[in-house]
């Protein structure tokens, strides 16, 4: 396909492609899941004991990629373990597959079923495609820009985003279920402020946690597209992260932005962005920017819209959790 402008009729297409190719990938993350936990794999560290690679990443990854080439030979494509490999191709206008062969690769390792695979397409430097299948549980969700996002279960009908008839209220933070990780990088430093962090997320200011917050609770899925995927369908309120990459959140940004939830990044991205028309929107700047925050679709009431209780609540967020930097 030569690209001059991708039509709406262009990403019905390609997403019927993306999820047949998902389901592809689907049966080699199965097949993996199996060999590994029967009769032992490969299993190689990246950065440290908690950044796992195994050959079915790579299997994975090799088999998009070359499926990819074949049917879109002008798009680009970056890669979780191709850019591990030293490929480190540029963001561009063209149109980009951004890929996480197997998200939750600890999870995948380890036989807890939150695995997924997620395929995103940017374009003009944006996410407009997301595909996220996980194979254990056969959870299909998929989102095009401006055409809404879905989940379709065990091959069921695609059931609109969020699985609510009408988005529900949330009145304040204490009454939020929501999720974070711990992420690759475990130095003491980004550790103190992670943990200081969940630790008044989750406190009792009543019993003496100073700016504690008492969440209802805190979850960790350990898969960044699925957590992308829960805040979308509804069963999670917010999901914040540090220390992820574009591929781990591509595909799940869009979907959950499809879905009524706003996505935003830093504390200082938020702060710049949150009086301005640029408020919500997955900018490249937020994309590569490794620090994430979504909140789900809230519905209005008769003293607030429900943009402005995103808002606020995303505010109440970052007055509680720290920001940091990690390697």
């Amino acid at each position: 396909m030569a690209v001059t402008e991708l039509t709406s009729s262009d990403l019905q297409s390609i997403l019927q492609f993306t999820v047949d190719l998902a389901h592809s990938a689907g049966k080699i993350i199965l097949d993996g899941s199996v060999a590994i936990q029967n009769a032992g794999s490969n299993v190689d560290e990246k950065k440290n004991s908690v950044d796992l690679v195994t050959e079915y990443d790579v299997k994975v990854e090799e088999l998009v990629k070359k499926e990819i080439a074949a049917k879109y030979p002008a798009f680009k494509f970056i890669g979780e373990e191709s850019y591990a490999a030293g490929s480190r191709s540029p963001l561009t206008d063209d149109p980009t597959f951004c890929v996480d062969p197997i998200d939750g690769t600890t999870n995948f390792v380890h036989g807890f079923p939150w695995v997924c695979i997620s395929l995103g397409l940017i374009y003009k430097r944006r996410p407009v495609l997301g595909v996220i299948f996980n194979p254990f549980l056969n959870f299909l969700y998929t989102g095009i820009k401006n055409q809404g996002s879905y989940l379709s279960q065990n091959g069921g009908p695609p059931l609109k985003l969020p699985l609510a008839k009408s988005p529900k209220p949330l009145a304040t933070l204490n009454h939020a279920q929501i999720a974070v990780e711990w992420g690759s990088d475990r130095s003491l430093s980004s550790l103190t402020k992670r943990s200081g962090s969940f630790h008044r997320l989750a406190g009792d200011p009543s019993s003496g946690v100073v700016k504690g917050r008492m969440v209802h609770s805190i979850r960790s899925l350990g898969s960044s597209a699925l957590n992308f995927a829960m805040v979308a369908q509804g069963g999670l309120d917010i999901y914040w992260e540090i220390g992820c990459w574009a591929w781990d959140v591509c595909a799940g940004s869009l979907i959950a932005q499809e879905a009524g939830c706003t996505v935003s990044g830093s504390h200082a991205v938020f702060e710049a962005t949150k009086s301005t028309p640029e408020f919500g929107q997955m900018t490249e700047e937020i994309l590569t920017g490794r620090k994430y925050i979504v909140i789900r679709a809230i519905g209005d009431t008769e003293l607030e819209k429900g943009a402005d209780a995103q808002k606020r609540i995303i505010e109440e967020f970052y007055s509680t959790a720290e920001d940091y930097n990690v390697s």
